[in-house]
């Protein structure tokens, strides 16, 4: 018995010796567009963490948790957490405090914020959040097609597996309230050969970016506008961008560089 009871004393002592996995809150709300791969994209998250057994992650369709405020019921809030996950769409049901607090838990607290695809289709009516992402979408003139990719930044841990360019089946967004004086951008649409006098192209510059990181106070943030269709979700480098995106945001990637720059002039 004494050998029984020494062994689960020690066990616990190593268990509690071992540093916690970081936990990642996923936020799958649709108030706007419906999108079929947002499943896609939480359950994705969910296995990168399991698979590199470096984050557990909490999958929500809610917002509850997005609050510094103290919950009841086994209910964990901001504080919990080490990164926050968005594959939203719409105006989501957020209140004042918990704005405020979702904005301090990456400004303040020094923690990550992850943003798929529509992330950036969401919270129009919130300037800040805006501002938090480096812009918002408008419009998808070519809607899904085989998009040529070009990897601006070959440095950053979440786009150096890449190629220097290569081809994706997805839904490339245009941005508006987008500016690289506010975001270093990783990836971008290479245009040749895409219709840029099409119906619904409002940028002039050529400049669609896909995937980009800004620090944000003492926070970190990345986004990429990839994920709406499956293939996307379940493209191998693409899997190691976002496992390699939140290591950077959750602070265990040191290299990465999220000074804004111009657009190279190739």
């Amino acid at each position: 018995m004494r050998m029984i009871l020494c062994f689960i004393v020690g066990a616990a002592l190593a268990l509690a010796q071992t540093p916690g996995k970081k936990k990642i809150l996923v936020i799958g709300q649709s108030k706007g567009w419906q999108h079929d791969s947002t499943s896609e994209g939480m359950a994705t998250i969910w296995k990168l963490g399991k698979e590199t057994g470096l984050w557990e992650t909490y999958i929500r369709t809610d917002t509850e948790l997005l609050t510094k405020k103290k919950l009841g019921a086994n209910a964990k809030n901001l504080d919990y957490f080490d990164a926050v996950f968005f594959y939203t769409s719409g105006e989501l049901d957020l209140d004042e405090e918990q704005k405020t607090s979702l904005l301090d838990f990456i400004r303040k607290d020094g923690k990550g914020f992850m943003v798929a695809h529509s992330g950036v289709d969401t919270l129009y009516q919130w300037p800040e959040y805006g501002e938090l992402v480096g812009g918002y979408f408008d419009l998808h003139p070519w809607n899904q097609f085989q998009a040529k990719l070009v990897t601006e930044d070959p440095g950053h841990p979440a786009t150096s597996h890449f190629p220097k360019d290569f081809f994706l089946f997805d839904e490339i967004y245009q941005l508006k309230s987008y500016s690289r004086d506010r975001v270093r951008v990783l990836m971008r649409l290479d245009t040749t050969g895409v219709d840029l006098q099409k119906q619904g192209v409002h940028r002039t510059d050529g400049d669609f970016a896909v995937s980009w990181v800004r620090n944000y106070g003492a926070g970190r943030v990345f986004v990429s506008t990839l994920g709406h269709t499956v293939q996307a979700w379940e493209h191998p480098q693409v899997q190691k961008m976002w496992v390699e995106a939140a290591k950077w945001v959750m602070g265990m990637t040191k290299e990465g560089d999220a000074t804004p720059r111009p657009k190279p002039a190739k």
